[in-house]
């Protein structure tokens, strides 16, 4: 040490050269900026997500949007109700009347003239049961022949079936009438006429046709989320998620949820078991309140807006994060499913 520090007293100029401080204060920033870096990649946690984009809907199909539709063809001779109506369940909302005016007196005359001969067709059944109980002591006392006692009783089986063909046609008079006495069509629970998709008295309308749209209230809403089929094995029903909803102003950091503003709590409750058309899965998500917030109300939210929700999967270093999102590999399984996927292989 000492002969280079006098081999160094010959060279003054190179003696003299110092390290620039700028200099060193850059090393030493760098240095601090890669440490910083690996320990931020090894020790700082990342929340595992799988997202999806999806739409606002509701389990239960009477509480989804439905058609109501024509009962009896005729035509429209009344509304009752327009375009953003509220009803409530049984309110009136449009009379059909029928093309013919002096339809349902007919259908009463009709159904009166069946009655009679039901009443005659009974009458008749009554007294063939009488000649038949006749013809049967006689032919049991040897009064009579067995030809007379088996005509006897063909002819009660011939009442028999005119009876049962009176009761058919009175059935069928009283359901035609049932049809003509249901010409107004009411709502089938309470909510709101979304649009009228029928015309004035003038138009004539079939049976089925559809005459307006109409929007239940009180539906439970839930989520409709549509996933890549390389996520979708490690989704379960209880995860917890994370929702963003259209028009509501938030800021979404996927790998930290518990940072995240303007987003809601849910839970997912079904996975679809079989792929869609373009090959994604179909998962539906629950409201869950965190801190006491649920989703937002219904007239801020409704039914058919657009979502985007990210299904909270494992914890995992960000280093490793970014290394499978670079290499495409799917996230990794939970401990409990991964080992007993492995022992499941074992046996």
């Amino acid at each position: 040490m000492a002969t280079l520090k006098e081999d160094m007293a010959h060279f003054t100029t190179l003696a003299s050269i110092r390290v620039p401080r700028v200099m060193r204060v850059v090393f030493y920033m760098i240095l601090a900026a890669i440490i910083i870096a690996v320990a931020f990649l090894v020790y700082v946690p990342w929340v595992q997500t799988t997202s999806g984009n999806g739409v606002v809907t509701t389990l239960s199909p009477n509480e989804r949007k439905q058609d109501i539709n024509a009962l009896v063809p005729g035509r429209i001779e009344e509304w009752y109700v327009r375009d953003g109506s509220s009803v409530k369940k049984g309110d009136p909302i449009v009379r059909i009347a029928d093309i013919d005016p002096n339809l349902v007196e007919r259908l009463q005359a009709e159904r009166a003239q069946i009655a009679l001969q039901l009443e005659a067709a009974k009458s008749a059944l009554a007294t063939a049961r009488l000649d038949e109980r006749r013809s049967r002591e006689l032919f049991e006392a040897g009064l009579a022949a067995r030809r007379d006692y088996e005509a006897a009783q063909i002819r009660i089986a011939e009442r028999e079936g005119q009876v049962a063909a009176a009761e058919a046609a009175l059935n069928r008079a009283d359901v035609n009438l049932s049809r003509q006495s249901e010409q107004i069509v009411r709502a089938p629970r309470d909510g709101f006429i979304q649009s009228l998709n029928a015309g004035d008295a003038a138009t004539f309308i079939k049976a089925g046709d559809v005459l307006a749209t109409f929007v239940p209230d009180g539906a439970a809403r839930v989520i409709e989320i549509f996933i890549d089929g390389r996520d979708v094995a490690l989704v379960r029903p209880g995860d917890a998620t994370r929702i963003q909803f259209e028009g509501w102003p938030a800021v979404q950091f996927s790998g930290w949820p518990s940072v995240a503003v303007g987003t809601f709590g849910g839970r997912v409750i079904a996975v679809d078991r079989s792929a869609q058309i373009d090959g994604r899965f179909r998962v539906l998500i629950a409201e869950e309140k965190l801190d006491g917030y649920g989703w937002p109300e219904e007239r801020y939210v409704r039914f058919g807006a657009a979502v985007q929700a990210w299904v909270l999967l494992e914890t995992v270093p960000v280093g490793y994060e970014i290394w499978r999102q670079l290499n495409n590999f799917p996230p990794q399984l939970p401990a409990a499913q991964s080992t007993s996927s492995g022992t499941g292989t074992k046996q």
